[in-house]
């Protein structure tokens, strides 16, 4: 009896140690965002002025998203919709947060919001957030409430890339508490740091981190070793703003070997994508129309990858349209979740459609809303709606024939223009008013009056 035990015993903990070999290891994951950068600021875009090799030579080790989005055009929604993986208009977080007071916990995305950090952390990930946040200033709302163990930025939408304290939402902080400023250098290469110390440390459980640069949104801040790297660029502004990129190159490239020296470079997900459209300051958006704060391409088709060595074949451009709100659920499946229970979430797992394991397209229908509706678009097929509150009219292109939007065809196509008008309506009606306002309306207003007065300055009638 004793040696059947014993035989039984021997037999159980070998079942048990092959079943913990073969169970799949989850995949570290890491989400490198971008600021206010251009379509074209990238070389893996076709961009030839600014140096990003680093960023380049990681795109070709996955799959080029050539209609990649995001969910607003401008920073603070954007930044909730990816995090939340649902559209921001569904709890009201339309604008960046106004500053005439300070903002209490009312003000960004709500603690009701199950952020992707939040399930992660569920899941058995340890959990990280670099950088910029501006997703809710009260400390309520901070990173580290938001289902983050750990959070090395600032919590305010811009700032100076030398950490000099500002008020308290432009001040670096460390879990809470300021960063003293001898700590700090150049905030691009601080954050590259931080995160490369995470990827460092010793521990059984998978990470997670959130790594969202400020870089390159003004002020316009270079170092010197970066402005070499530019200075071929005759324009000065765009030179410093190339450099502002090619810091965060470099960074990715240091990131990227630091993977590589702990021997989980195969299985981690790296994702690189900007949170909106490139300023209308010298960034480059070409070919697309528009910039920053538009709902044309130009605003919210923006650089985006992702590479997983151990899952996703290399050298892959996906032409289909995708949003900024499918990481979220790709990423719960990446880690063994059973997607489809998590019934809030408004973007698609994207693996089945990267392994080729499905021939259908992620996404019939894309919306956006602004300020409420102030401006809205909706893609669906070919066909993009804008009702334009810049050009105060509703356009429609088709993006097959033109995808530079440059012709208007909502003239000749009524029955178009009522299909998806009536979309947006349905879609909108699960959506909330905004929890607040900023100055969107008035500035897009100011610029199209800008615009058209230096037309017609410039303009002389020849009989």
């Amino acid at each position: 009896m004793k040696k059947l035990a014993l035989v039984i015993t021997i037999l159980l903990f070998i079942g048990a140690k092959t079943s913990a070999q073969e169970a799949p290891k989850k995949p570290n994951i890491i989400v490198i965002l971008t600021d206010d950068q251009g379509w074209a600021d990238v070389g893996f875009n076709g961009g030839t002025d600014i140096p990003t090799p680093n960023l380049d030579e990681l795109a070709e080790s996955g799959v080029i998203f050539s209609n990649g989005y995001v969910s607003h055009p401008y920073c603070s929604p954007s930044r909730a919709g990816l995090l939340t993986g649902r559209y921001q208009a569904r709890f009201g977080h339309d604008c960046n947060m106004t500053y005439d007071t300070d903002n209490d916990n009312s003000i960004g995305t709500p603690l009701s919001e199950v952020m992707i950090s939040e399930a992660l952390k569920e899941e058995g990930y340890r959990t990280c957030a670099i950088g910029k946040w501006h997703v809710g200033d009260h400390p309520d709302l901070h990173p580290t409430n938001q289902g983050f163990d750990y959070w090395f930025g600032f919590s305010g939408g811009n700032m100076n890339y030398w950490g000099i304290p500002d008020g308290p939402l432009k001040t670096i902080l460390r879990n809470g508490k300021p960063v003293p400023q001898k700590e700090l250098s150049y905030l691009t290469d601080d954050f590259t740091n931080e995160a490369i110390n995470y990827i460092n440390k010793k521990s059984d459980k998978p990470f997670f981190i959130y790594l969202a640069y400020n870089a390159p949104h003004s002020p316009d801040h270079a170092i010197e070793k970066y402005l070499e790297q530019t200075k071929h660029i005759e324009y000065s502004d765009r030179s410093i703003y190339g450099a502002m990129v090619n810091a965060v190159d470099n960074g990715v490239g240091k990131i990227n070997k630091a993977l590589i020296a702990n021997g989980i470079k195969d299985n981690t997900i790296i994702v690189f994508l900007s949170d909106n459209g490139g300023r209308k300051e010298h960034a480059d958006n070409r070919p697309n129309r528009g910039h920053k704060g538009m709902l044309f391409e130009g605003g919210i088709k923006v650089p985006f990858f992702i590479t997983w060595p151990k899952k996703i074949k290399p050298k892959q451009t996906y032409n289909q349209n995708v949003i900024s709100l499918d990481l979220y659920p790709t990423f719960l499946e990446a880690a063994g979740v059973n997607v489809t229970s998590k019934k809030q979430l408004d973007g698609k797992s994207l693996l089945p459609y990267l392994k080729g394991n499905l021939s259908t397209v992620p996404h019939n229908t894309l919306f956006w809303r602004s300020v409420g509706g102030f401006e809205y678009a909706v893609r669906k097929g070919d066909f993009k709606l804008y009702k334009s509150s810049y050009k105060n009219k509703t356009m429609l292109f088709n993006l097959k024939n033109d995808s530079y939007e440059r012709h208007d065809i909502a003239e000749n196509n009524p029955n178009i223009i009522k299909e998806l008008e009536e979309e947006y309506k349905t879609w909108d009606s699960k959506n909330i008013a905004p929890g607040w306002l900023d100055p969107h309306p008035e500035n897009v207003i100011k610029e199209e009056k800008k615009l058209q007065d230096a037309r017609k300055k410039s303009t002389r009638k020849i009989k």
